[in-house]
């Protein structure tokens, strides 16, 4: 299946993210699936519609701030289709609010139509890893 990693971070020069995003990605695809990583700050206007499903990794604007970056609700409202898109969201742990990040997440995408199955906070590459080589991303339906 194919699958699209989105990242966005507060700044360009973040490499966090960018390092648990490739070990999703990492782990996605040592399942068989054929994975692209995107970064949502450098690749605003990309059509993800022809992806099977979609994961948003993002973090906080601030340390003791709930929101995230702006980037991510427009990115996904140029992003073409999304509605009805099977999706999981993560957020990294380097925020103190970090209940209330991952909420404002899983409301701007669910804002978008998308059907959000998975969401968890990821501490560091490992634990990125080992959540994309167990996530479910085929939909049960046979093709």
């Amino acid at each position: 299946m194919r699958v699209c990693v989105l990242y966005c971070a507060k700044d360009n020069n973040d490499n966090r993210l960018k390092e648990l995003a490739s070990k999703m990605a990492e782990g996605l695809s040592s399942k068989g699936h054929i994975v692209e990583i995107v970064d949502m700050n450098l690749e605003m206007g990309k059509i993800i519609s022809f992806f099977d499903y979609v994961v948003v990794i993002s973090c906080a604007t601030g340390y003791f701030s709930k929101n995230i970056p702006t980037n991510v609700s427009k990115f996904l409202k140029a992003a073409g289709t999304v509605s009805g898109k099977r999706c999981s969201c993560y957020i990294s742990k380097n925020c103190g609010r970090k209940a209330r990040v991952l909420q404002t997440l899983m409301r701007t995408m669910e804002s978008e139509g998308m059907y959000l199955k998975v969401s968890d906070i990821l501490p560091n590459g490992n634990y990125a890893y080992a959540v994309g080589s167990r996530l479910h991303v085929e939909s049960g339906l046979k093709e």
